[in-house]
């Protein structure tokens, strides 16, 4: 496998305000996310513990899945969302937050794009670290592993340029989790629906808070691979140390948040977009 990334993010960046064909390959499948997010990046429960102890517990968000009409569903806000025994399951991912970014040689435009990505260069700020996660490593052997359409081959195929030079999925992939092995290490189960009354309503609205991610975060932490179960201790701590963090990521989503433009406008006037996540602590990105 062999792709070409450079002023691309395609994989990164919420593109569809700017795409020439219609982007709905997450919602075609039998459970549909209850959120809005593009490209969510599944967490692993070792990942998010990863990002609680570098004080980055402010940078996750989560997703809930619309049932599909069948028995194995809970109900909370009017919402039917998937579940296994009696619990919502969900997935842990990286926040989008607005960025002015400018992919496959547009300028600058209002789009949101992952809290890691460097909107001037296109590049991933923790690319070199153990916080990289698995997934994005792995991106995009986990579909071709599966044979599911990339994202390179949809900004090929979109603004044309060469994105995959070779289809060929490597022999491991860190990240691949399918079946029972996901559970309680990749896909989790909310031990109590009713504490996510309202919260629900905010997730789908995309208005969650920091208490409201708080509480996956913690479940996530707290979760027992290949069960269903929740240690409530380290869950409670878990929430406890999302809550408080303070970095600069969640700095640098407060400051696009208040400045950003509607998705789609322009944001070729916006000054140092690098230099303003770097004034707020961020690590500067390696060279391609």
């Amino acid at each position: 496998m062999k792709v070409n990334c450079e002023g691309c993010a395609g994989c990164c960046v919420d593109w569809r305000p700017v795409a020439p064909e219609a982007l709905d390959h997450e919602r075609r499948g039998r459970r549909d996310p209850l959120d809005d997010t593009y490209n969510l990046v599944p967490l692993t429960r070792d990942e998010v513990k990863a990002f609680l102890d570098e004080g980055l517990g402010d940078v996750t968000t989560p997703r809930l899945f619309r049932a599909d009409g069948g028995t194995n569903s809970v109900t909370v806000d009017g919402y039917e969302l998937a579940a296994v025994d009696g619990g919502p399951v969900f997935y842990v991912g990286l926040r989008k937050p607005p960025k002015p970014v400018g992919p496959f040689g547009l300028d600058p435009t209002w789009l949101d794009a992952c809290v890691f990505l460097d909107p001037e260069t296109l590049r991933c700020r923790i690319h070199d670290s153990e916080l990289y996660p698995a997934t994005c490593g792995d991106y995009p052997g986990q579909n071709l592993k599966l044979s599911q359409e990339t994202e390179c081959q949809r900004v090929e195929r979109s603004y044309g340029g060469e994105r995959l030079l070779d289809d060929d999925p490597p022999e491991k992939l860190r990240g691949l989790a399918l079946g029972p092995q996901a559970l309680g290490a990749k896909l989790f189960v909310y031990p109590d629906p009713e504490e996510l009354t309202g919260v629900v309503d905010r997730l789908a609205d995309g208005e969650t808070t920091a208490a409201d991610r708080a509480l996956f975060v913690g479940a996530a932490a707290g979760s027992r691979p290949g069960t269903t179960a929740v240690d409530d201790e380290k869950a409670a701590s878990a929430r406890g140390r999302a809550l408080e963090a303070d970095s600069w990521a969640g700095a640098v989503i407060e400051t696009w948040t208040a400045r950003a433009g509607r998705p789609g406008d322009d944001a070729s006037e916006v000054p140092e977009r690098s230099a303003l996540e770097e004034r707020r602590g961020a690590p500067p990105t390696a060279e391609w």
